[in-house]
């Protein structure tokens, strides 16, 4: 494991330690050596190390690349050594590192996958086929709330997170300024920060999971950018799609709504904070009879497993059994190629056919 910070701690260091049917964790690496030590300690792991190219010197056979900034240096020396690789969002910062991460793996033959949750969550997989089932579908919209981390993971006991040394530190920032400018060019403040902070850090989950839903959009019309939200409006086919993302700091409480509608149909899934282990994502289901004033609305949960939980068993499927992962590198890099169009389109003021079509 590369990267003992929040979500490692959260959620990857808990649920690898309920399949130990399946994993053994053999390393821990963090830049922060305290990060890596702690973990060590609550989770009986025997190595630990400040330089992840330490680990691929070790009999491992995966590599999970839990870190902020880019995680392409990392996925691409791991599958040059035969190593598997599952990473979190986003994969990387531009096309160009996406692309290098992929050709690694498939030169290699090894996994690649992108830990995308949502996309393993049992309510989701229920969303997709009540879409697909609809006729007549007019609008899909999107919308987060994004609220503040602390107050959905206070109660978990946590090991202080350390930071890395000065030095570290401002050679993570050099090297992650250079990879948005090889993104998005010699873009202004504003739009650099909402390329990282929002659109990658954020908003790649969302957009991976409207992908996984309609395949890829046939154009991106329009964007509007703030401090503290933005818009999307894409068209996959005739199907006009609203990706909204609006900071709510002073509300601790998150939200992010998928809802689908057709004329006789409104399907919302509701899905809580990413923070939360087993909280179940609501799907709600409204119908009603045309010409009358009967209708009815359904609330049901589909699940209580973890999105995490699976994510991290299918990844174990592909490695043993050779099952082409869901969430595959290639397909992630069509989501980092859509963030890049979404800032050119705000830039620029045009709309971009085909925005996913650069990876």
């Amino acid at each position: 494991m590369i990267g003992a910070g929040l979500i490692a701690q959260v959620m990857h260091l808990h649920y690898l330690r309920e399949l130990a049917d399946r994993f053994e964790i053999s390393a821990i690496c963090d830049i922060a050596p305290e990060n890596a030590a702690a973990s060590a300690e609550r989770y009986g792991v025997a190595k630990v190390c400040t330089d992840w190219r330490d680990l691929l010197r070790e009999p491992i056979d995966a590599i999970l690349v839990l870190t902020a900034g880019s995680h392409a240096p990392m996925a691409i020396e791991a599958a040059r050594a035969g190593v598997h690789v599952l990473v979190e969002k986003p994969m990387c910062f531009s096309t160009r590192e996406g692309a290098a991460m992929v050709d690694a793996a498939e030169r290699a033959n090894v996994t690649l996958m992108v830990a995308y949750n949502k996309r393993h969550d049992p309510a989701y997989v229920r969303f997709q086929d009540e879409a697909a089932a609809m006729s007549d579908a007019r609008f899909l919209r999107v919308t987060t709330l994004e609220s503040p981390i602390q107050p959905y993971v206070s109660h978990y006991p946590l090991a202080p997170i350390g930071r890395p040394p000065p030095a570290e530190l401002e050679r993570l920032r050099a090297e992650t300024a250079a990879s948005i400018t090889a993104a998005i060019g010699a873009a202004d403040e504003f739009h650099r920060k909402a390329y990282h902070a929002v659109l990658l850090d954020t908003l790649v989950h969302e957009i991976n999971a409207v992908r996984g839903l309609l395949g890829e959009p046939d154009r991106l019309d329009y964007v509007d950018l703030r401090e503290g939200s933005l818009t999307a409006m894409l068209r996959f086919g005739d199907l006009p799609v609203a990706i909204h993302w609006i900071d709510l700091p002073g509300i601790a409480r998150y939200k992010m709504e998928f809802a689908l509608y057709s004329p006789d149909r409104r399907v919302t899934l509701s899905f809580p904070s990413p923070f939360l282990r087993s909280e179940p994502t609501i799907l709600e289901i409204e119908t009603g009879v045309a010409g009358s004033a009967e209708s009815g609305v359904s609330h049901q949960i589909t699940s209580y497993e973890s999105g995490f939980k699976r994510e991290l068993i299918a990844f174990h499927d592909c490695v043993v059994n050779g099952t082409p992962p869901l969430t595959s590198g290639a397909d992630a890099l069509r989501d980092i190629a859509l963030c890049q169009a979404i800032i050119e389109s705000h830039r620029t003021g045009r709309p971009i056919d085909h925005p996913t079509e650069s990876a």
